[in-house]
């Protein structure tokens, strides 16, 4: 396994991630597609897991499974966390699941310019 090529995919995947606006969400094989990488949305996954490292922040709770589920809750502070950050944000969250998720869904395909 080469650590270096790992490490700049997660910084690629950040760089995607903190670009996400403040009551949006996107997935994380949306993040793989748009970096080229379709078939590795589990690797995005791993990096939003390590975000925390990072000294600048990462909005991590707005990465979410393709059908709108908080998947990666779990590796957040509380059960709760990832939850409560989307509802600061304005989504509602019922039953670890987005509300209306194709209306708050940020597409980065559409949304940024390769």
């Amino acid at each position: 396994m080469n650590l270096e090529k790992h490490e700049d995919f997660f910084q690629m995947v950040y760089q995607v991630v903190r670009l996400i606006p403040k009551g949006r969400v996107t997935s994380y094989g949306a993040i793989a597609k748009y970096l080229g990488a379709a078939r590795s949305s589990r690797m995005v996954g791993w990096a939003m897991n390590a975000s925390h490292s990072q000294k600048k922040m990462v909005p991590a709770h707005r990465v979410v499974n393709r059908n709108g589920q908080l998947t990666g809750k779990h590796h957040f502070g509380t059960p709760f966390l990832m939850q409560e950050l989307l509802e600061k944000e304005g989504l509602e969250v019922v039953n670890d699941k987005i509300r209306n998720f194709d209306r708050h869904y940020w597409e980065p395909m559409k949304e940024l310019e390769l």
